[in-house]
């Protein structure tokens, strides 16, 4: 599993805002074979979205895409909830990703860690 910490930090707002590393939500629950899938622009993209969607509201689709390798995707954040044991802010999210053609989707959750990182809890 990605039980480590898997965020890299970004300027901006109030402060930097810290986003789950390009392919680790994919990588979690889809398996490795679709975030290999990835190209590095494509990973800049999603990378990106990502960000979005963990500081948007619940139900609030941010979609990317990737003009010139035609793949494309949607994170979905779906419930916020604490955690009672750690306190941590934790965001179920649905994701759909198109490669070449084929969909591939899943399910997880991502919680903030106290410095602000994201990191894949399931």
């Amino acid at each position: 599993g990605l039980g480590g910490l898997v965020g890299s930090k970004f300027g901006g707002g109030r402060g930097p805002l810290a986003a789950v590393a390009a392919g680790a939500l994919l990588g979690g629950f889809m398996g490795n074979e679709v975030g290999a899938s990835l190209d590095r622009a494509d990973q800049m993209y999603q990378q990106r979205a990502q960000n979005t969607a963990l500081h948007t509201a619940d139900w609030q689709p941010v979609a990317w895409s990737n003009p010139d390798s035609g793949n494309s995707g949607t994170i979905t954040p779906v419930r916020t909830m604490q955690n009672a044991n750690t306190g941590e802010v934790c965001r179920e999210y649905q994701t759909s990703v198109t490669i070449g053609g084929r969909v591939e989707q899943g399910y997880g959750t991502a919680c903030r860690t106290a410095d602000g990182a994201w990191r894949i809890s399931s």
